[in-house]
């Protein structure tokens, strides 16, 4: 994608990193890596918000960008637009069913908490039960939006039911508090950030908010999500697949960006291979081409040719082509 002159350019190197530079840790990695693929991250969250346009299809959307983000997050080269829509279409079985379980379980969950709140402040409601049924509420909803955090990355990335995906990303949702608060606490503070500019200033900041999201806001939520996810996935699903099935799947522990460790007898073959010469440079010997004796024309050249096309055409021509 070639972009507007040549801004979004998703094909052109970047300035790299330095081989030997130290890698930075947590919260300056995650900023590292978010500027040094910003323009590409904008060019993923258009093609986003054009394939979720019709709201039924944003599963697929969030496949698409799972992936691009994940192989950003771990350093991985991404070919944007055909990955993009090769892994939308690896997997659009489950993603589109998984985007509209995601919307009527949501439209479920947003109706329960407009009730339980007009239960909970109506003025004949008495005892505790109102104040029960709104905390049970909200904890689903806590639970639901912590869940969906894993179920695409597990998705475009292990071979799962959708049951065994939602089955373990409610697990995640539990067992993986820490990371569940560090997204969910700075998606909240960005939401409400938007939700005070939109209350005081709205004619003003729609625009921007709107800009925003066109922009780069869905690409940002889905790279922080999988920056943070992907050390406890790896230590709970990743790390005991491997160390059970140590020679298995080494391509995708590859695309992931995972170190192989090499044993000492794979060290050497690759060296005794290593001193096999498989291409040998003797030097370069060039082939002269006879050049056109300079008694003969161009003119009289094709005239020969076509005399001897001709002649082969009265000989051979039997009917057939």
């Amino acid at each position: 994608m070639a972009g507007f002159f040549g801004m979004f350019n998703s094909t052109k190197p970047g300035p790299g990193v330095s081989k030997n530079e130290p890698k930075k840790k947590g919260f300056f990695r995650f900023w590292e890596l978010f500027f040094r693929k910003f323009f590409k991250l904008i060019v993923a969250n258009f093609l986003y918000v054009l394939v979720s346009f019709p709201v039924v299809t944003q599963g697929l959307a969030q496949a698409g960008m799972t992936y691009v983000t994940r192989n950003f997050s771990r350093e991985k080269h991404v070919f944007l637009m055909s990955d993009f829509f090769d892994t939308i279409k690896k997997n659009w079985k489950q993603a589109l069913a998984n985007g509209i379980i995601e919307l009527v379980v949501g439209g479920c969950l947003i109706f329960d908490i407009f009730y339980a709140w007009g239960w909970l402040n109506a003025e004949e409601s008495t005892g505790i039960l109102p104040l029960l049924f709104f905390v049970f509420t909200m904890f689903l909803v806590v639970i639901f939006c912590f869940a969906r955090f894993y179920l695409y990355f597990q998705m475009i990335t292990f071979k799962m039911s959708l049951k065994q995906l939602w089955k373990n990303s409610l697990l995640f949702a539990i067992i993986g508090l820490k990371e569940n608060l560090i997204i969910a606490v700075t998606l909240v503070l960005l939401y409400a950030l938007a939700g005070v500019l939109l209350n005081y200033f709205f004619w003003f900041s729609l625009p921007i908010v709107l800009l925003l999201y066109i922009l780069i806001f869905p690409a940002f939520r889905s790279f922080l999500i999988q920056f943070v996810i992907f050390p406890l996935i790896k230590r709970t699903i990743i790390d005991p697949y491997y160390a059970q099935h140590p020679n298995e799947d080494l391509d995708k522990r590859h695309d992931l960006n995972l170190d192989v460790e090499q044993t000492t007898d794979e060290q050497m073959n690759m060296t005794d291979e290593s001193s096999d010469v498989i291409f040998k440079d003797n030097g370069r010997e060039e082939k002269t081409v006879d050049a056109i004796p300079k008694q003969y024309s161009q003119e009289e050249l094709r005239r020969g040719k076509r005399i001897q096309r001709e002649s082969r055409a009265d000989v051979d021509d039997d009917g057939t082509i």
